[in-house]
């Protein structure tokens, strides 16, 4: 069984290319939420979303700090920030 997420810091990239930021503690249900419009405001009709960052953090803080900082980068940090995730990630 896959181990819990506990504390999640996730970036989105929605079917417009735009990047959502956000936290959770139940991702599964976060992303159906956001796949049904009930999600966060700015991702209402931009789905389908593809998963393109998570972070996963032992306390709420901890991870609201990060949602927070990473919030502040521009958008190119932001790219670096997911290009880097996805090499530590490849599932080739």
């Amino acid at each position: 069984m896959e181990e819990p997420l506990k504390h999640v810091v996730y970036m989105l990239r929605c079917k417009d290319g735009s990047l959502y930021t956000g936290y959770t503690n139940n991702l599964q249900k976060r992303i159906a939420m956001h796949e049904s419009g009930k999600g966060a405001k700015y991702t209402r009709g931009r789905g389908p979303f593809q998963i393109v960052f998570l972070e996963r953090f032992e306390t709420k803080e901890e991870a609201m700090q990060q949602e927070y900082r990473i919030k502040q980068l521009n958008r190119s940090s932001k790219e670096k920030l997911i290009n880097s995730y996805a090499e530590g990630h490849d599932e080739r």
